[in-house]
């Protein structure tokens, strides 16, 4: 009784049936590509509001006759409800001219501040935006954590349920503000597309992931798009994930060599192992140097002005695992990509991945290697106990002394610098 209490139904089937639905009062985002099928997903969202007899509110950058048009194609009738009362459609103006004027992110602010206007005109039970990007291209990012905090927690004064539509990030800058944005979400979907033509919907995979509640965990499924329906899903009533390389089934032996494995760098410290359940689905969050440095010196101007701290793990592969075919730097990178999150950054440096870990918290690096492991291909117990000697780290926790992105990575990757 009271989970169909504290839960709604979403008209996601992926959602309703793995989740049971959202929770009343939550914030949830929604992320993919052009063309993945966003509107549409905002649409049934809306659509089940309605057979609920429930008022749904719905911003958009669209013209309301073009929205009309997509309800169509999943045969909602939007205009019936919009002049019942069930929808009301907020068409929203992305700014042009945001960077011509001399403080673009006072400016945004004034937009976000609206949303909670018109939530207190309207006092609706579900809230749609589609999509949000083009308000919230804060260029201080702890100002948009700040902002964005206090306009769900007004929203969420109300009980309503909100589903904030984002594009994928493009950039390095993006992404950092889809993931502050991220942080305060109840979950995430993300849809990534498999077709590569832009004129055309298609099948692609989707993805949720809890952020707070929501015990049954992450889901992956296969989409696609049926006309008069909406988007499909896919899916078992377990939690997947796709193995990146195929499972040994040579049994692996020790050897006296393996045990006398000498590390080169004191740095390193060999990993250790901690009982904890992994997530076993990751965004693509791998970057190359340019890129991971940008974000870490935007990583560190954050901690200079809010406090927010990070962690950045560095992970070492011997090259004797590598010479002896025991495990290569791409199946390592493929076993950590597995183990974080969206949120957290990679960037492979010859034997080496680093890893920025969005939060610095007690154990933080334990229970990455117990993903890491349980990520591994190979789960034999021998093989595992062997390869994790040929694996060590080094943990930088962030302070006061920390200058830029240049001088931390010397300190990092000191032996790369040398040469």
């Amino acid at each position: 009784m009271k989970r169909k209490l504290n839960l709604l139904q979403t008209g996601i089937s992926l959602i309703d049936k793995t989740w049971g639905g959202f929770y009343r009062g939550g914030q949830y985002v929604l992320i993919g590509q052009r063309k993945s099928g966003k509107t549409l997903i905002g649409l049934q969202y809306a659509m089940e509001s309605v057979k609920n007899r429930e008022v749904c509110l719905f911003f958009t950058s669209m013209r309301p006759k073009d929205l009309m048009i997509q309800a169509a194609s999943i045969d909602f009738d939007l205009q019936s409800y919009m002049n019942s009362n069930l929808v009301i459609v907020v068409r929203v103006a992305p700014p042009t001219d945001l960077y011509e004027r001399s403080n673009p992110d006072n400016f945004l602010v004034e937009y976000l501040n609206d949303i909670v206007t018109v939530v207190e005109q309207y006092q609706p039970t579900r809230l749609i935006f589609d999509e949000l990007t083009h308000f919230v291209g804060f260029q201080n990012i702890g100002f948009l954590q700040q902002t964005f905090l206090s306009t769900i927690e007004k929203i969420e004064e109300k009980n309503v349920t909100s589903l904030f539509i984002l594009g994928e990030p493009a950039t390095p800058l993006a992404q950092m503000i889809v993931d502050s944005i991220i942080n305060y979400a109840t979950g995430v979907i993300y849809l990534q597309k498999k077709s590569s033509d832009e004129k055309t919907i298609n099948t692609g995979r989707a993805t949720i992931t809890p952020n707070i509640g929501h015990t049954e965990g992450q889901f992956v499924s296969e989409y696609y798009i049926e006309p008069y329906k909406g988007v499909m899903f896919i899916h078992d009533s377990t939690p997947k994930f796709e193995q990146p390389f195929p499972t040994q089934n040579t049994a692996f032996q020790e050897s006296e060599q393996l045990r006398q494995v000498k590390r080169s760098n004191n740095k390193y410290k060999p990993l250790t192992n901690v009982d904890a359940e992994p997530e076993k689905f990751s965004f693509t969050n791998l970057y190359d140097m340019n890129e991971f440095s940008l974000i870490l010196n935007n990583q560190i101007a954050l901690y200079k002005s809010t406090g927010q701290e990070f962690s950045l793990v560095a992970l070492k592969l011997d090259e004797i695992a590598e010479r002896q075919k025991i495990l290569t730097i791409n199946q390592l990178q493929n076993a950590v990509r597995l183990s974080t999150d969206k949120k957290d950054k990679l960037c492979v440096v010859k034997n080496k991945i680093l890893i920025l870990l969005s939060r610095s918290e007690e154990k933080t690096l334990n229970q990455l290697v117990s993903k890491i492991r349980n990520n591994l291909s190979n789960q034999d117990p021998t093989y595992l106990n062997v390869l994790m000697k040929y694996i060590s780290s080094y943990e930088y926790e962030v302070n006061s002394k920390v200058e830029n992105a240049e001088l931390l990575l010397q300190e990092v990757l000191e032996e790369e610098y040398k040469r």
